[in-house]
């Protein structure tokens, strides 16, 4: 059975993103065009004909709708036949959705279902939480109390390196202030009274002394002047060499303490069918902190991870996945989840696991 599942963060309560999954409107902002029908209000018929991974319009039915937390579509495709499962799960940011796809009837081959899996990350991590960010937008009131526009402006988490308009009004009055600080600066600058200054010598003064004869006008520095080097009428004494310090060898540096890791099974089904979910947290036993980190998984013959790794980054090469992070502070640790599809049913855990050489500890 072939299957597609995305787990995703949202920085939204579940009611908010619940709206996003049901309502119609909202649904073809960020999924696809959604066409209610007026006599079966339990039917929408999906525009996604010419959508990555998709050959027709999709003929959508509601099986289930438990508020806020599951909605189920029974999906028509031509002659294909799948089951679209969205999950919410209440978060101490948010909430998590957990998007899943089941072909029930029918054939994707291997191109068709990258690009399907390709729309639907799409959709759920880039156009999904922009969608959700206007409609809190929606609900601030940037007139309450006369406050400022700025002063009830919520913070929210944008995509990528896109900029709002109201972001672009406060780098102008910000810059506006700056550029205001710094050309009062100058101002005073330039204005300050000058400290007096005495006289200065001629540059070779303090090495060299004119002779009575040569004098040289300071109208005239292009010309060079004589002269002869000072000389003292006493002699200078023998210099007394000073001793030599004594040379101390510092204590060598402690060595930084390695990394370590543990494993565990959290799952033994992934989204009801054969694979597992694993989780791997990383410690930093030591003083200070170690700017990066890398973990080697090893899997079964034929398994893949799938969907994305919650809390870090991934690449895999046959069996082998390599997992990598950013800095784990001094005493602390970090946790990342990873679902894995593994067509053998007795398998639930991966066959080795290290970090940066190491040998994890399996739970």
């Amino acid at each position: 059975m072939i299957e597609i599942g995305i787990e995703v963060d949202l920085f939204h309560p579940t009611e908010t993103v619940w709206r996003a999954l049901t309502e119609p409107a909202l649904l073809t902002k960020w999924f696809a065009e959604s066409v209610p029908q007026a006599d079966q209000p339990e039917r929408l018929l999906l525009r996604t004909a010419g959508l990555p991974g998709f050959d027709g319009d999709v003929e959508a039915t509601v099986v289930e709708q438990e508020a806020p937390q599951r909605y189920v579509l029974d999906c028509q495709e031509g002659a294909g036949h799948s089951r679209l499962t969205c999950q919410l799960v209440p978060a101490g940011h948010g909430c998590r959705l957990l998007l899943q796809e089941v072909l029930v009837h029918g054939e994707w081959d291997a191109e068709r279902r990258a690009r399907r899996t390709e729309h639907h990350q799409q959709a759920v991590t880039v156009r999904l939480p922009a969608i959700l960010d206007w409609l809190a937008f929606q609900r601030v009131d940037l007139r309450r109390a006369e406050g400022g526009l700025t002063a009830e402006l919520p913070v929210v988490r944008l995509v990528g390196d896109v900029r709002t308009r109201a972001g672009r009004r406060r780098a102008v009055v910000i810059g506006g202030g700056l550029a205001f600080l710094a050309l009062a600066g100058a101002a005073v600058w330039a204005t300050r009274p000058e400290p007096h200054v005495p006289d200065a010598a001629p540059p070779s003064a303090p090495l060299l002394l004119p002779t009575a004869t040569s004098h040289t006008p300071r109208s005239t520095p292009s010309r060079t002047t004589p002269a002869v080097v000072r000389t003292s009428a006493t002699p200078s004494p023998t210099p007394t060499p000073s001793p030599t310090p004594t040379r101390t060898r510092s204590a060598s540096p402690t060595p930084a303490a390695p990394l370590t890791a543990s494993y565990r099974t959290v799952s033994e089904r992934l989204f009801g069918y054969r694979g597992y979910r694993g989780e791997v947290v990383v410690s930093n036993p030591g003083s200070a902190a170690k700017p990066g980190w890398a973990v080697v998984v090893t899997l079964g013959a034929g398994a893949t991870i799938s969907g994305d790794a919650d809390g870090a980054n991934w690449r895999q090469d046959g069996q082998v996945v390599t997992f990598t992070g950013a800095e784990v502070p001094a005493g602390g640790s970090t946790t990342f989840r990873f679902d894995v599809r593994d067509r053998n049913p007795d398998v639930h855990a991966p066959q080795s696991c290290t970090i940066d050489g190491s040998p994890c500890a399996m739970r």
